[in-house]
């Protein structure tokens, strides 16, 4: 089930601390002998939690599979700042595919080592937002319907950020990018396009699909691990935000990842077979505007005249998330 901190926290704070648990509770990350399969030395920008979200994935599958595991890695942010020749950040095997078929890639490398009768092998596809639901969409479509024995991991931090931070189907309404103007009686993104993928996979009846954030570093290293204890199609969907595409201060990424959460703008939950299973509950529900305010990408709805049409309209957004997953805890019951 999706794993719930134990409320130890210091006053004010969603702090826990390792030294504060069981050994076998602990965080992998405080584990000195973990992979550090993303190693010091990239060249991802100050702040980054998609570099954090992979690394801390890759150890938890890392640790789950005993270091049999091959990663396909398509063209992306970690392309550019994890393998730039002739040198490498990855200290795991790792394959980079083509920017729109890496489910494509890890399924025919699922399949060769099943061959090849190295079943003890695992395999992870990775990629960000744009080449997972727009460009890879119809590879990662065909990866859920064969049920390829592949855990295929989304880093969404809601635009083409290597790029120039265009706007991807992850772009949440309003939304500044390079595509999206703030500029129009509707500025930002348009409200009513786009796509929520962990609710497609789901409808593909996949064995497992789960979201969490990089601002819960527990609940991500269990779902990881859960899902590697699987076979078959399997999806992880993990908020990554993106201070330089966001427009928010590097000191602020986890905060922002956690609001995005707390909010209900980004649901936390575990599906098996097309049902959701469990939720991470809000533990303190926050208004829009606390997580909003913190971006540039939102700044055109604040200021002289605040755009409260359009705060509205995030804010049912948010509030319809709550409802559906049912992600208010005892405490926050109204």
């Amino acid at each position: 089930m999706t794993y719930q901190p134990k409320k130890f926290y210091q006053t004010g704070t969603f702090t826990v601390g390792n030294r504060l648990l069981p050994s076998d509770e602990c965080s992998i990350q405080s584990d000195p002998n973990r992979t550090n399969s993303l190693d010091s030395g990239h060249r991802a920008c100050q702040g980054c939690t998609e570099a954090l979200g992979q690394r801390y994935a890759i150890d938890a599958a890392m640790a789950a599979v005993n270091g049999q595991l091959i990663v396909a890695n398509p063209t992306g942010c970690p392309t550019a700042y994890a393998t730039m020749h002739p040198e490498t950040a990855w200290r795991i095997p790792s394959l980079h595919s083509l920017f729109g078929n890496t489910a494509a890639v890890a399924a025919g490398m699922a399949a060769a080592l099943e061959v090849k009768g190295k079943t003890a092998i695992r395999v992870i596809a990775q990629a960000g937002d744009g080449g997972t639901m727009d460009i890879g969409f119809g590879c990662l479509s065909g990866m859920f319907e064969r049920n390829d024995d592949v855990l295929y991991i989304c880093y969404d931090n809601q635009a083409y950020m290597n790029t120039g931070v265009q706007r991807s189907s992850g772009t949440p309404p309003a939304a500044r990018t390079a595509t999206t103007m703030a500029v129009g009686p509707e500025p930002g993104n348009v409200f009513g396009q786009g796509k929520f993928l962990p609710a497609i996979a789901m409808a593909h009846g996949i064995p497992y699909v789960a979201t969490t954030t990089v601002a819960d570093l527990h609940d991500l290293e269990a779902k990881v691990k859960r899902a590697m204890g699987m076979h078959g199609a399997r999806y992880i969907h993990i908020l990554v935000p993106c201070p330089l595409g966001w427009g928010t201060e590097p000191c602020d990424t986890i905060r922002v990842a956690r609001l995005a959460k707390e909010t209900g703008m980004f649901p936390v939950f575990e599906a098996e077979r097309g049902n959701v299973t469990s939720v991470l509950k809000i533990r303190k529900k926050q208004p829009v505007e606390e997580y909003l305010k913190l971006q540039k990408r939102f700044a055109h709805l604040f200021g002289k005249h605040p755009n409260t049409d359009a705060i509205a309209r995030l804010q049912e957004i948010a509030d319809a998330n709550i409802e559906k997953y049912d992600l208010l805890g005892e405490d926050e019951q109204p």
